[in-house]
C-alpha cells in the first residue's frame, strides 16, 4: 500500500480492509471509498452517532437523514455499531435506535433491525459478533442473535437465536448448530432446508408404502421417477 493510499484511507483502514477481504468485487481502495455506500454510511453514523451521546439530538438527525439520501441506508444515530462492520450493497437497510451490532459483522440489502411496535426502551436487536443477515431478512424486536450466526435471505427472526447457529424461514427457526466458527462465513446458497428434506423423506415413505400395499393386491405398479 502507497501513501496516496493510505492517506485516502486513513483511521478507516479497518472499514476499508473488511470490504477488500468480503467482498471479491472490490478491486482497489479507490472503487471502495467512492462506489461503496455501505462504507459511507457507517463513516457518517459514526459522525452522526457522536452528536448523538453528546445530546445534539437535531444535528445528529440531520446527519443521518443526509446519509440516508446519499446512500439509501437508514441507521438511526442511537445504533451502536462496532467495528469492521460491512453493509454490502446496503440499498434498503433499516436499523433502529437501540440496536446494538457487534465487530465483523456483514450486512446485506434490505435488511431490517428494527422493533415491535410493543416495546419500550430497548425496542431493537442484539446482534453478536461475526454475524451475517441475508438479503431481505428482518430481525425485530429486543431479541439478541449469537456471536458468528447466520440469518438466511428473507428469514423473519422473532425469537433469540443461539450463537453459531443458521436460521432460515418465516418464522425464522434454527435449522443448524455448529461448532465455534474461526472464519467469517458469507455463503447464502448452500443452507440447510428442513422443510424440503422433510418433504423429500415423506415422498420416500410413500412410494414405499405404495409399492407394499400394490404387492399385496398383485396390482402392477411402476415408480415415477422422482
Amino acid at each position: 500500500m502507497n501513501i496516496i493510499e493510505k492517506l485516502i484511507i486513513g483511521k478507516n483502514y479497518e472499514e476499508y480492509l473488511a470490504i477488500k477481504e468480503r467482498d471479491p468485487a472490490a478491486r482497489s481502495i479507490y472503487e471502495i471509498k467512492f462506489f461503496y455506500p455501505g462504507l459511507k454510511a457507517i463513516i457518517l453514523h459514526r459522525r452522526a452517532h457522536k452528536l448523538f451521546l453528546k445530546g445534539h439530538y437535531f444535528l445528529a438527525r440531520l446527519v443521518s437523514n443526509w446519509s440516508r439520501s446519499r446512500t439509501g441506508i437508514e441507521i438511526h444515530p442511537g445504533a451502536k455499531i462496532g467495528k469492521r462492520v460491512f453493509i454490502d450493497h446496503g440499498l434498503g437497510v433499516v436499523i433502529g435506535e437501540t440496536t446494538i451490532i457487534g465487530d465483523d459483522c456483514t450486512i446485506y440489502q434490505d435488511v431490517t433491525l428494527g422493533g415491535t411496535g410493543k416495546d419500550e426502551g430497548k425496542r431493537h436487536p442484539t446482534i453478536g459478533s461475526g454475524v451475517t443477515i441475508g438479503a431481505g431478512a428482518k430481525v425485530l424486536g429486543p431479541i439478541t442473535v449469537g456471536d458468528n450466526s447466520k440469518i438466511g435471505a428473507g428469514a423473519i427472526v422473532l425469537k433469540n437465536v443461539p450463537s453459531n447457529s443458521t436460521v432460515v424461514g418465516n418464522p425464522g427457526r434454527v435449522v443448524e448448530k455448529t461448532n465455534k466458527i474461526e472464519k467469517i462465513d458469507l455463503d447464502q446458497c448452500n443452507l440447510p432446508d428442513p422443510v424440503f428434506e422433510n418433504l423429500c423423506m415423506l415422498h420416500k415413505r410413500l412410494k414405499l408404502v405404495e409399492s407394499k400395499l400394490n404387492m399385496e393386491n398383485n396390482i402392477p405398479f411402476t415408480l415415477e421417477k422422482e
